[in-house]
């Protein structure tokens, strides 16, 4: 799979009790019976953990099996974390930004093309 390198870096909130954030500031939402998970562009202001994204460039049906098991396998081999939000059409698979360098070369090494 090819898999490219999203431009600019994330950050991952939790709000315990929150249904909504206040703000329309976000790339994706998960709201689970323990709160609302928030993934937004990384402020340069947060001292909070950034992250990575690496997604897919190719569309993949929903009901292609192993799709993303191909792209966490390696990076949990790896002992890279991850954290994903899937869309229709492909998965962002997100990596702390310091180890962006390792799961890029463990994609690699599983045969995936990593493009920046």
């Amino acid at each position: 799979m090819r898999l490219h390198i999203v431009p600019g870096q994330f950050m991952v909130e939790h709000l315990p009790h929150a249904t909504l954030p206040e703000d329309d500031e976000w790339v994706a939402l998960v709201r689970a019976p323990e709160g609302l998970t928030v993934i937004r562009d990384a402020s340069p202001f947060a001292e909070t953990e950034r992250w990575v994204g690496f997604y897919g460039d190719t569309a993949h049906g929903l009901d292609l099996p192993g799709v993303l098991a191909g792209i966490v396998g390696p990076l949990a081999e790896a002992g890279v974390p991850v954290f994903v939000a899937s869309t229709y059409h492909s998965d962002l698979v997100l990596v702390p930004e310091h180890r962006s360098e390792q799961a890029a070369e463990a994609l690699r090494g599983a045969g995936h093309r990593v493009e920046n």
